[in-house]
């Protein structure tokens, strides 16, 4: 009888353990619980903070954007996140030299021959303070270098044929259609231009504001922007970034004050924007000089990264990270439009910001941290230049190299709810796969970008990530609306012509928050999918990316 007891204690103890092992497999942490966490309510919540008119629109530097910054904080310590900045706490402190153009004393000038052509600010041409010089001047022949592009991999070269050398070179926005639309997006970058205009021994650029630039981004709002004053990021050896001393002077000219420089050249201006559609570009002496003269006044001001972290729960792969960004500032308070001169920001970009804020909670409310560490970046001073985010890229306050990935989120998709969306980057790296991946999962799709033209890939900070090797993801609005007869391309266009960088981007606005919410729990997932996984994002083989920044790809 004792055995026979004996016997069936063990047949007991052994089916509690294989009932044990069952129910802990079937509990095992998953990422449900963060997706159930993210409410289209809190988004809207964190957005109706973030741009209501208490705030100035946010500028950078200002009351405004402090006050942001101190709510971004309060939030993640709230959600109990480790701080992520200096000095223990949730801030990486940013210095900066701003820069204002003092209109009065700035000039531009065309001299050909007997005549000489005083083009009128605002209404023919925009410029910049220059960031190093208070006074700067310079006279110099022109030369038409195309798009400004070089290309060796694409044996594309637009300053081929030309000689750059103490010339002041005209450019035309944007780059080669023919290029892939990311690559094309990079080329399109100003930093990418800056860089190789000085390499070519250029000594000023003008841009010509094409018609299809018109069409995406009206003339008048360029002059709006423009009237605000630049901001450069100092290192700590006290230099700025993207600026180069032989570069004495830069200006956007309008196209109808641009072709006065064409005449008597081998193509007109028209001529020049057909070849450009054509692909059949190329650079070419123009006659006559510019004489450019650029006034200036510095300040010296500070401004804040937001930075909190999730501490990832295995103890080989925590040592890494997935970094979700999105910038708090906007432009503040600036020229009046019917009325109205706050810049608010509401769907650029506090709504990016107050996802950013939802999926840090939908981490923090997992059963189990994913194996990764999650680093949760609010940036600065995004619309000066991707500043914040550029400046974190180059001086993070985790090791470059233990970044393994950053998504983005600017701007999200908040006009209309789509079935489908783009992932600017995912075609560079095994992102991609993830990313198609997380969208199944949700009965969503992924979509190839329809508007290459507006190279929206380098326009916001996942770019300085990708420019220090990082692979990146961006979602924007795909094309298929989520109801019928709805076409978010429309919407976006809207908004883009009329809405982007105004006072009108504001809380009056029609803003979908389930649409928000939908892409929050793509880019969760999608974050959680890159965290979990044993194997890290690496770039696709050949890939541009991977290779134009192999000097700090891991």
């Amino acid at each position: 009888m004792c055995g026979r007891a004996l016997l069936r204690g063990f047949i007991f103890l052994f089916l509690l353990m294989v009932l044990a092992t069952v129910s802990g497999c079937q509990r095992q942490p998953g990422p449900q619980s963060g997706l159930r966490a993210i409410r289209a309510a809190a988004i809207a919540a964190h957005t109706r903070f973030l741009a209501d008119d208490a705030l100035e629109g946010r500028g950078t530097t200002t009351r405004g954007m402090l006050l942001a910054a101190n709510y971004a904080a309060a939030q993640f310590e709230a959600l109990g996140l480790e701080p992520g900045g200096e000095a223990g706490s949730y801030r990486q402190q940013v210095r900066f030299r701003r820069v204002w153009l003092e209109p009065e004393g700035s000039r531009l000038s065309w001299l050909n021959g007997g005549q000489h052509r005083n083009f009128r600010f605002g209404d023919e041409f925009v410029m910049r303070g220059h960031p190093l010089l208070e006074a700067s001047e310079v006279t110099a022949p022109l030369v038409f270098a195309g798009f400004g592009v070089t290309a060796p991999e694409r044996n594309y070269d637009d300053y081929a044929s030309v000689d750059a050398r103490g010339k002041v070179v005209v450019l035309l926005n944007g780059a080669p259609e023919s290029f892939p639309s990311a690559v094309r997006a990079h080329y399109s970058a100003s930093s990418t231009k800056l860089a190789n205009a000085a390499a070519h021994g250029a000594v000023g650029i003008l841009t010509i504001w094409t018609p299809s630039d018109e069409q995406r981004f009206p003339w008048a709002q360029l002059r709006r922007f423009s009237s605000r004053p630049s901001l450069h990021w100092h290192d700590r050896e006290d230099r700025l970034n993207d600026v180069y001393p032989s570069l004495r002077g830069l200006a956007v000219l309008h196209p109808e004050a641009a072709a006065q420089l064409f005449a008597g050249a081998p193509s007109s201006l028209e001529k020049v924007f057909a070849d450009a559609r054509a692909g059949t570009l190329r650079g070419f002496d123009l006659p006559g000089q510019v004489r450019m003269r650029v006034r200036s006044r510095h300040e010296s001001v500070e401004c804040a990264n937001v930075v909190a972290v999730l501490r990832g729960s295995d103890r080989r792969l925590r040592e890494e990270y997935v970094v979700f960004s999105a910038h708090l500032d906007h432009e503040g308070i600036g020229a009046p439009l019917d009325g109205d001169a706050i810049y608010n920001g509401a769907l650029d970009n506090a709504s990016g910001s107050a996802v950013l804020l939802e999926i840090a909670r939908a981490f923090a409310a997992l059963e189990q941290p994913p194996r990764r560490s999650v680093l949760f970046l609010a940036t600065t001073a995004e619309e000066e230049g991707l500043l914040g985010a550029d400046y974190f890229a180059q001086h993070p306050t985790v090791p470059i190299a233990q970044i393994v990935a950053n998504i983005n989120l600017d701007a999200v998709p908040a006009l209309v709810a789509t079935r489908d969306f783009v992932a600017l980057g995912a075609e560079h790296s095994t992102l991609g796969a993830v990313a198609e991946a997380a969208a199944r999962e949700l009965g969503l799709a992924l979509s190839p970008d329809w508007a290459p033209e507006q190279a929206f890939f380098v326009r916001s900070d996942q770019y300085p990530f990708v420019r220090q090797g990082v692979p990146a993801l961006f979602l924007i609005p795909g094309v298929q609306g989520a109801a019928d007869g709805v076409d978010p391309r429309e919407r976006l266009q809207h908004y883009l012509t009329t809405f982007y960088h105004t006072p009108k981007d504001d809380l009056q606005q029609p803003l979908d928050f389930e649409a928000a919410a939908t892409v929050a729990r793509l880019n969760f997932l999608i974050g959680y999918r890159i965290a979990q996984t044993e194997e890290r994002p690496r770039w696709n083989p050949g890939d541009f990316f991977g290779e134009k920044f192999a000097r700090t790809a891991r």
